[in-house]
């Protein structure tokens, strides 16, 4: 092996690539330009199975930077969310993690910001920075642990009854919260690795609450860090406009996984027995939640999940 491949980096960035070559390019170059040159990283891009135009405009992007520390594998099927950033970290040497989404670009060096956080925070598994859209507008960077009251009563209810942290709020200093927004995810490696990192069962969506919920049982804590910051561009690689019915099909499937596998079957129940009430009547008066409703009528089962779908290239 060669001495980079040997070498044990500071940090390993993780990029998942599904037919957005464009973005993923310019995530690249945003990593390499905004990141100080202090913290030692390597960029691990994974294909999730890419038309082949895609991909090879990725590849030879790659090829062109010439930096033996920006790699790219390719999938033969597209595995998902958790499932693209565990074959990465298969490639990863680091004493850190951080999980990128193609469809951002940092702006004021926030790996740095983060890295030095979780240096002087032994406690701390994981942390992420304050988004921005596009038009460079604060959006909302963390939320609270999914659970029946808050997917039936909303979100400010854990704020009221269980003094979580406001999620609009504008924060000067880091502040624990319950998880991060999964496009930009700085993990402790070792941390990540002891709770066995993300759960490939779940195709797309809640993958860091169901994450964080785990390292939080164990007494590790996440934390946002409001000095750190980026630009997400959201749904890049969902388009939510063609597929806008199996978009919320997917995302309440993965939801009710996380609930039945950390809180139990009954809380699993009793918020099913709420969603089919909620949603069989929302189907009368819009016919496209109709589907929606079926699916939660024979409980969501994974072996319906968009992740069954997919095929090998």
């Amino acid at each position: 092996m060669s001495e980079i491949e040997n070498k044990k980096f500071d940090l390993a960035v993780v990029i998942i690539n599904y037919n957005s070559s464009e973005y993923s390019k310019a995530c690249i170059s945003s990593v390499l330009e905004n990141t100080s040159r202090s913290i030692s990283y390597e960029i691990i891009v994974v294909d999730n199975c890419s038309e082949k135009e895609e991909y090879e405009k990725l590849d030879t992007f790659i090829r062109q930077l010439g930096n033996m520390s920006v790699k790219l594998f390719k999938s033969r099927i597209n595995m998902g969310f958790g499932g693209g950033n565990m074959y990465g970290i298969q490639y990863a040497s680091a004493h850190y993690y951080l999980f990128l989404n193609n469809d951002t670009l940092l702006l004021n060096d926030p790996i740095q910001h983060c890295y030095n956080f979780m240096q002087a925070n032994p406690s701390a598994a994981i942390c992420g920075p304050q988004i921005y859209n596009e038009n460079e507008e604060r959006v909302i960077s963390f939320d609270h642990f999914t659970s029946f009251a808050r997917e039936v009563f909303g979100r400010k209810t854990p704020e009221i009854l269980f003094s979580k942290p406001d999620r609009k709020k504008k924060y000067q200093n880091p502040i624990e919260v319950d998880y991060v927004n999964g496009s930009f995810m700085f993990f402790r490696a070792a941390d990540f690795d002891s709770v066995g990192g993300f759960d490939t069962n779940i195709f797309l969506y809640f993958e860091e609450c169901d994450i964080c919920f785990r390292l939080n049982k164990k007494g590790k804590k996440t934390f946002f860090i409001p000095s750190a910051s980026y630009i997400h561009y959201q749904g890049v690689s969902v388009n939510k406009t063609k597929i806008p019915i199996e978009s919320k099909i997917e995302l309440k499937t993965s939801m009710f996984y996380v609930i039945r596998k950390n809180y139990g079957y009954l809380h699993y129940l009793l918020l099913r027995l709420v969603f089919i009430i909620r949603y069989g009547l929302t189907s009368l008066i819009k016919p496209t939640y109709f589907k929606l409703f079926c699916r939660i009528l024979i409980g969501l089962p994974l072996g319906k999940s968009l992740k069954q779908k997919q095929v090998i290239q």
